[in-house]
């Protein structure tokens, strides 16, 4: 039977080396080589400064504190997402607001946006959900406004491009993932993205122990750093970065032709101005397919295809927001997609036999 994973980090001999070579050298802390990732990894975007840091949460985290948001302040996001976003949002004893997503994106609605902002919103935390860019043109408006600072959480774009600009570049500030089942990897790890040199300095003194100079702490810091190892990873897959994300692009184009075909799943709708990067291929599941959400990815599974459910209950409904006394009614199209989306291997390593299987196999489950 065929195994076809829903995700699978790509480590060749190129990235064992780098590695190993950092490993001989014993300088296996944060060091030069991690420097130049950092270095790297801004060119790329197009941005003027990368603060690495152990995870996609920590730059979350750490990105928030370096805009000063505390206690009272509210921060509009999206419930329909990983915990993270909203929980580094509480890190600083702020307040998750939630706005609503677009049904087509699964994107922040800037519409729903305007409706929640009040005296309290210092910020809005944009995600680019699967790959896909928000609606950045309209939420950069509407922070300025306002006064708002913009946080995009990139977490999941790597590469991406709203207008032919790299997102992570049109905020106060950004934060990467660097996850193994990321577009691009680093085991773990996370990155700071920022044109602004005081958010930077900001950045860097909170992931190491607030010290400017060795011994010299100036502020509260934490010891978040990325080591060397990860740094060496992170360089050699950032190179790879496009031709991968390329890659994505066409099996889910070759997906989408497929399973548009197919009576009861809809197929992932791309906004015409961006480029997709596709973390993940997510297909609706509508109430006329026979199958359920839930009883498609079974079947699928027992045929050796991988599926992923992001995310099946919208953060507002977590028990942790729930005790929080968050409101149980709102946002009615992430309660929706959280019943109807399912996501299939759209990553390099799924190959043209891999997509003509997944597609006859979605047929014959449709009964067609």
């Amino acid at each position: 039977m065929r195994n076809i994973p829903i995700a699978k980090p790509l480590i060749g001999d190129e990235e064992i080396e780098a590695v190993v070579e950092v490993l001989k050298s014993g300088m296996l802390a944060h060091g030069k080589i991690v420097e130049t990732f950092e270095r790297e990894f801004a060119d790329y975007l197009g941005a003027k400064h990368g603060v690495a840091v152990a995870n996609g949460t920590a730059a979350l985290d750490v990105a928030l504190k370096a805009l000063g948001i505390k206690d009272g302040d509210e921060v509009i996001t999206t419930p329909f997402t990983f915990v993270a976003t909203a929980s580094s949002i509480l890190f600083q004893r702020a307040k998750p607001v939630f706005a609503d997503i677009d049904p087509k994106t699964f994107n922040l609605d800037p519409n729903d946006v305007l409706e929640k902002i009040t005296d309290k919103t210092k910020a809005i935390l944009v995600v680019h959900l699967y790959g896909q860019p928000a609606e950045m043109g309209t939420f950069k408006e509407i922070a300025e406004d306002h006064g708002l600072y913009l946080i995009e959480d990139c977490a999941q774009a790597h590469g991406a491009e709203y207008n032919g600009q790299k997102v992570g570049t049109f905020g106060d500030i950004a934060a990467f993932s660097f996850y193994p089942t990321k577009n691009m990897t680093t085991g773990e790890g996370g990155m700071v993205v920022t044109n602004d040199d005081e958010l930077a300095e900001r950045a860097r003194l909170i992931r190491n122990h607030g010290q400017r100079e060795r011994y010299y702490h100036v502020t509260l810091g934490y010891n978040l750093r990325m080591t060397n190892m990860a740094g060496a990873l992170g360089r050699v897959q950032l190179r790879k970065l496009d031709e991968w994300n390329e890659a994505r692009r066409k099996n889910a184009k070759k997906l989408s032709e497929g399973i548009s075909k197919i009576t009861g799943l809809t197929p992932p709708y791309v906004a015409p101005n961006v480029k997709h990067v596709y973390h993940q291929y997510t297909i609706r599941v509508e109430e006329e397919f026979p199958l359920s959400r839930d009883e498609l990815a079974q079947k699928l599974g027992e045929r050796g295809i991988g599926t992923g459910i992001y995310y099946p209950l919208p953060l507002h409904r977590q028990p942790l927001l729930k005790e929080l006394g968050y409101e149980q009614d709102c946002c009615p199209n992430s309660v929706e997609a959280s019943k109807r989306v399912l996501s299939l291997p759209v990553h390099p390593g799924v190959n043209e036999e891999d997509i003509e299987y997944i597609i006859q196999t979605l047929r014959e489950l449709a009964g067609e």
